[in-house]
């Protein structure tokens, strides 16, 4: 694939077990805090508010760090930390950040919409971080609702 088939969207992504998960949403909503949360729990930076997306050989989105940000994270409040970076991965699952003034997203989602994205469908989560277990209620979402390992 040529580099000009990569964009560079702004979000957060970490790796779980091999998939990216994508965190997007509006400046201050948790994108940095929730990756932060995961990569405590085993996750792996891919990127913090950037992303580099381009189609897989297979197909498959796939998620990398952006060259000029790779393996920088914001700490709100602290400072710009390095991080080793996760290799690229197919994206699996992406959680829209909601804030507590957006409306409450679904209680028990019984299906997620898609979004495409350089034309692969991709499911999308609205998600309220809040401060019950975010991290572990991501990882549970990207289990129930993300892509299948290809």
């Amino acid at each position: 694939m040529a580099e000009d088939d990569t964009t560079v969207i702004q979000a957060s992504a970490v790796a779980i077990s091999g998939r990216a998960l994508l965190i997007e949403g509006a400046p201050g909503s948790g994108k940095s805090s929730l990756a932060l949360a995961l990569i405590e729990r085993g996750a792996r930076l891919i990127g913090d508010d950037g992303v580099s997306l381009s189609r897989g050989e297979d197909g498959a989105l796939i998620a990398a760090p952006p060259p000029r940000i790779a393996g920088m994270i914001e700490l709100r409040g602290v400072g710009i930390v390095r991080l080793e970076t996760a290799p690229p991965a197919p994206v699996a699952l992406i959680l829209a950040l909601r804030s507590p003034r957006d409306a409450s997203p679904e209680r028990l989602p019984e299906s997620v919409p898609t979004r495409p994205l350089l034309g692969c469908e991709i499911p999308v989560l609205p998600f309220e971080p809040g401060p019950l277990a975010p991290a572990m209620r991501a990882e549970w979402a990207l289990r129930l609702h993300g892509l299948a390992p290809r």
